[in-house]
């Protein structure tokens, strides 16, 4: 396909495409990841150019386009969802001022704008699926800090000035993921029931902010929900290419 999302989510007889569409390709993080381990050994140098040639035109799309440009100033899961996207491939094509970019766009408007003193996503929680959104947005923003984190450059340990960060955000939502009776919100208007699975964020907080208790709680959960909605909102399927 083309390298961008014109066409994305659009509307009939009201518009061709919308930038919300740009969250359908979060999937492809996984696919970019898995081609940076795979490319040297089983890609021709035909295969690698082309592959790279491709996520390097889709990368400057979400950068410079108007669609993107509106996706990655959202104010809620799309614009993280938008920098995870942003941040994995540009590690496939290896642009790391582009990655340093994101890293900064990660401590001075995603942290801060986003996420409250407790460590909530208020923005999450006033939608009509307010479980499901603040786990999502937890699992994206917990693959970000993986995708750019290294031991000189380690953002889960990051916090604002009033201590906010991902671990805390792990910490507010750990209880209702361990027990979803004690979720103090509304409940999701559908799909309450599929939820919680296997999160992601579990395992890389559990692992960077040195909580057991989150490993655990990651290993009992679903690590295959057949629900097609939860499906859809769950695109962290490998987790070895990441830890």
């Amino acid at each position: 396909m083309n390298p961008n999302l014109e066409l994305s989510q659009g509307v009939r007889n009201k518009t061709t495409g919308r930038s919300y569409g740009i969250i359908d390709t979060l999937h492809l993080v996984e696919v970019a990841r898995a081609a940076s381990f795979i490319e040297d050994r089983f890609l021709t140098r035909d295969e690698r150019e082309a592959l790279r040639a491709w996520f390097v035109e889709y990368l400057h799309w979400l950068q410079t386009s108007s669609k993107g440009v509106t996706e990655g100033t959202a104010t809620n899961n799309h614009a993280t969802c938008w920098a995870l996207q942003v941040a994995e491939f540009a590690r496939l094509v290896q642009d790391e001022a582009t990655r340093e970019a994101i890293r900064v766009r990660y401590r001075t408007i995603l942290v801060p704008n986003q996420m409250a003193a407790d460590g909530s996503f208020p923005r999450e929680l006033k939608r009509t699926k307010p479980y499901s959104y603040s786990i999502f947005n937890l699992d994206m923003m917990a693959t970000l800090c993986e995708s750019l984190s290294s031991p000189d450059k380690d953002l889960f340990r990051f916090t604002t000035n009033d201590r906010r960060g991902t671990c805390k955000a792990a910490a507010f939502l750990f209880p209702y993921l361990e027990d979803k009776q004690r979720w103090p919100y509304a409940k999701d208007v559908e799909h309450f029931a599929a939820l919680p699975v296997r999160a992601p964020s579990l395992l890389f907080c559990g692992l960077a902010c040195g909580r057991r208790d989150f490993l655990a709680l990651w290993k009992r959960l679903n690590p295959d929900p057949t629900d097609p909605e939860i499906i859809r909102n769950y695109p962290i399927r490998q987790p070895l290419l990441w830890v």
